[in-house]
């Protein structure tokens, strides 16, 4: 089975961090969000993955050849225009239209648990999850026998809880196909793009069968809260190993951290929930709740809920205080 992975986007919420790379590369918990994707395709089995570029793709690709060349068979396809999921999944066709079935699993979120279940699947399957806000995202109406009567793209008046994660597992990949280009023909967008959740309502139109299966555990990574939040939960995995404090003498490291190859941490408390990317120094400072991109350079610094991107320089200020008795010093602005 071969899986399509959209990575075309701009990424405009994660901006400024967006103007230099793409959103798929930027960091979470010790590693870019792609790399979480890949990794556990390739834990399920997946061998041979179709890239649907667009915004930086050059990034994109030269990170897949460093990373994965010689460890998976890979395509990468470059969308132009770029109009949405649908419209890239159209832009992979030709990839996989003659194979009896299709994964597709977007570049931009995390799934945290196996998804053999998924591909093993013997119908055409969409990951869900019950969320407390549906109509911010596509969202499966299912019927009395568990499959799908009706898929909506950010529906007005929900009529279900059950919202598309983002890993889509399709069988009859030309009817897929084809559903597209009866948006394209049409000019069917909606919100101002192709949307895939449309060319799928469209294969329940036409009488395929659609089952759901349940995900526990779905990372949204669109948008600097939900990154941090992201962070968090993966560096408080039971498997995620933190490393020696002994390491760096003269600091404190509060769990969960993860630190990067060739990092310099000096005189400084870091953690909880802080990632910081290879070749990074950190000194006198204090960092909690963060990520810090590599090769970046951080003195004098008090961090919280802060996301740093690569490269970046960053010096607090410092003072040498002779305080006498009953004084107030206030340097909040308040």
């Amino acid at each position: 089975m071969k899986v399509v992975i959209p990575v075309a986007g701009a990424g405009t919420r994660l901006r400024p961090h967006t103007h230099t790379q793409p959103k798929s590369l930027v960091p979470v918990a010790g590693k870019p969000i792609l790399k979480h994707i890949v990794d556990l395709l390739v834990d399920a089995g997946i061998e041979e993955f179709v890239f649907v570029t667009g915004y930086m793709g050059r990034k994109v690709e030269s990170f897949l050849k460093r990373h994965y060349d010689g460890k998976i068979t890979f395509t990468c396809v470059n969308q132009d225009p770029r109009e949405g999921i649908a419209h890239a999944v159209w832009t992979a066709a030709d990839y996989f239209a003659k194979d009896s079935e299709v994964l597709i699993m977007l570049g931009d979120t995390i799934l945290g648990g196996p998804i053999q279940e998924i591909i093993a699947s013997e119908h055409t399957t969409l990951g869900v999850k019950r969320v407390d806000v549906p109509g911010n995202f596509g969202v499966a109406e299912l019927n009395e026998g568990g499959f799908v009567k009706r898929l909506i793209e950010k529906p007005k008046i929900p009529k279900s809880n059950l919202a598309l994660t983002g890993i889509y597992k399709v069988n009859n990949p030309k009817e897929l196909i084809v559903a597209i280009e009866h948006l394209l023909t049409n000019e069917k967008k909606n919100l101002g793009e192709y949307q895939l959740t449309d060319a799928l309502q469209v294969m329940v139109e036409q009488g395929e069968k659609m089952k759901v299966h349940h995900l526990d555990t779905w990372y949204d990574c669109g948008k600097k809260t939900t990154l941090l939040d992201t962070n968090a939960i993966l560096l408080n995995r039971p498997e995620f190993k933190n490393p020696d404090p002994s390491a760096f003498p003269g600091s404190i490291l509060i769990p969960p951290v993860s630190i990067g190859a060739n990092c310099v941490i000096e005189h400084s408390i870091i953690g909880p929930n802080v990632a910081i990317g290879d070749e990074t120094t950190v000194k006198h400072s204090i960092l909690r709740n963060s990520i810090v991109g590599a090769y970046s350079d951080l003195d004098s610094s008090i961090l919280n809920q802060s996301v740093i991107g690569n490269d970046s320089s960053l010096k607090g200020f410092s003072q040498s205080l002779n305080i006498g008795d009953n004084t107030e010093i206030n340097f909040s602005n308040e």
